[in-house]
């Protein structure tokens, strides 16, 4: 009787198990098949770099290395580009401006002449930053109908500049009064931010600075957005 039992046994594990792997190694299979294919990465759209110069002073269009840009300033406005001294370049700091000298909350941006920038999908920014205290940047962007938002995404680097990049159709976003540079009601729904047409990418901390020191300001070397370029009708 034993023997028999054993004998069944083997014949319905011979029987099914050919199947069973059959459809095992199918699911892996299947699965891959399930999921949504990944988006394209996106084209660098532009790389914008601070020209050295060898003394402090205000911010202005004559400081962009890439002239195909626009400049615009918000808020205090009291954005200085720091002094490329040679203490400075030995130490490995990238050229960049500085937010201490900021009465109130300010902020950059930077417009491309010819195109408006598809920030979707795979639309990413990377930047090489760093701060002091309690600041912390985050980007923001101007879309085409005019609103502005401010990403959640955020760095802190205190030490030294390093480089960070991010995908914007990851962050969450919320309104911004521009004018002021303070942030407005609700985080909004990521399908409700339409990021196809984008006509300004920049940064802020949303705080005043406290001059040199370990108080509070931000610094911002050189800026890489990724994106699809969307011509502008005026061209």
């Amino acid at each position: 009787m034993f023997r028999s039992s054993m004998i069944l046994l083997w014949a319905v594990i011979c029987g099914t198990a050919p199947g069973a792997f059959v459809q095992n190694a199918a699911a892996p299979a299947m699965q891959a098949e399930s999921r949504p294919p990944l988006a394209p990465a996106s084209p660098l759209f532009f790389r914008h770099d601070w020209t050295v110069t060898p003394k402090q002073h205000p911010v202005t269009q004559a400081d962009l290395a890439n002239q195909a840009l626009e400049l615009r300033l918000y808020g205090g406005k009291q954005i200085l580009t720091a002094s490329q001294g040679a203490a400075s370049m030995a130490g490995g700091a990238p050229p960049h401006v500085w937010t201490g000298l900021c009465e109130q909350p300010c902020a950059a941006a930077l417009r491309d002449r010819r195109n408006f920038v598809d920030l979707s999908g795979l639309g990413k920014i990377r930047w090489d930053v760093k701060v002091s205290g309690p600041h912390r940047i985050h980007p923001i962007i101007k879309l085409a109908d005019g609103t502005w938002l401010l990403g959640d995404h955020d760095d802190s680097n205190q030490l030294d500049f390093h480089p960070s990049e991010f995908t914007l159709a990851e962050s969450r976003w919320i309104k911004l009064d521009i004018d002021k540079v303070y942030t407005r009601g609700n985080w909004l729904d990521r399908s409700a931010v339409d990021l196809t047409k984008v006509d300004e990418v920049g940064f802020t901390d949303l705080m005043p600075g406290s001059g040199h020191g370990d108080g509070g300001s931000m610094d911002m070397g050189w800026i890489e957005v990724y994106g699809k370029p969307v011509p502008r009708m005026d061209h």
